[in-house]
């Protein structure tokens, strides 16, 4: 049942996926960041009735703009970001935008790319986005460990987090989720997805401190034996 479940998914989640790619190149940046709220909610909607797997929410975000550093187990919280923060921020590597058609339609939302190589563009795109995202009370959104992360796994925290911590001067809230048991691979399983929101870390703490809550926080869901 789950390969019948899945193949379902795929037919039915990619060709809406296709159907709104025909629309995007037309969006703006907020009819994007419609669009994006769009097809999360599809996306969702298919996760829920196809795949048979619940997700539920312990926490939520806070009030106010804020730095959410998520969990990175599947492409699962990425599609679904938007169902949970709305229309965030979102930190991500340069190489996704490099991609065809995708790219477009994320750098028309606002996505912000990570560009080491080019370290004052970067800082320049970031500083505008954080100006402009604090004024709406947006929120957001970065996957600290800068990749998927296997779940019974424990991933290093990336060395720009500490300094984007920094830089935005806003507070950050761990978000744990546990999507890789049921979403990572290509045939998807039922059950349960859980997001655990943890407790919100004042700006100002130095880069060792803030890793250390921040890792552990992300990793609440993981197995209890080790």
């Amino acid at each position: 049942m789950s390969v019948l479940r899945s193949l379902a998914f795929y037919g039915v989640f990619y060709a809406g996926t296709l159907l709104l790619l025909v629309i995007a190149p037309f969006q703006g940046a907020h009819g994007m960041r419609r669009l994006a709220g769009t097809w999360s909610a599809f996306h969702r909607w298919c996760v829920r009735h196809i795949l048979r797997v619940r997700v539920i929410t312990e926490g939520g975000p806070i009030d106010g703009p804020a730095l959410y550093a998520m969990r990175h187990e599947s492409f699962f919280e990425a599609i679904d970001a938007p169902c949970v923060f709305g229309s965030p921020v979102i930190f991500a590597k340069q190489e996704l935008l490099d991609l065809p058609v995708w790219g477009k339609a994320a750098a028309t939302y606002g996505i912000i790319p990570v560009a080491r190589s080019d370290g004052a563009k970067a800082l320049r795109d970031l500083m505008r986005a954080a100006k402009g995202a604090k004024a709406e009370g947006r929120a957001f959104l970065i996957f600290p460990e800068g990749t998927r992360t296997p779940h019974g796994e424990e991933g290093p925290i990336v060395s720009g987090f500490a300094g984007l911590y920094k830089l935005l001067d806003l507070p950050v809230v761990p978000v744990a989720v546990n999507s890789g048991p049921l979403y990572r691979d290509l045939v998807k399983r039922k059950g349960q997805i859980t997001y655990r929101f943890g407790t919100p870390i004042e700006p100002g703490l130095g880069r060792k401190e803030v890793e250390a809550q921040v890792r552990e926080a992300i990793n609440a869901l993981q197995p209890s034996a080790r």
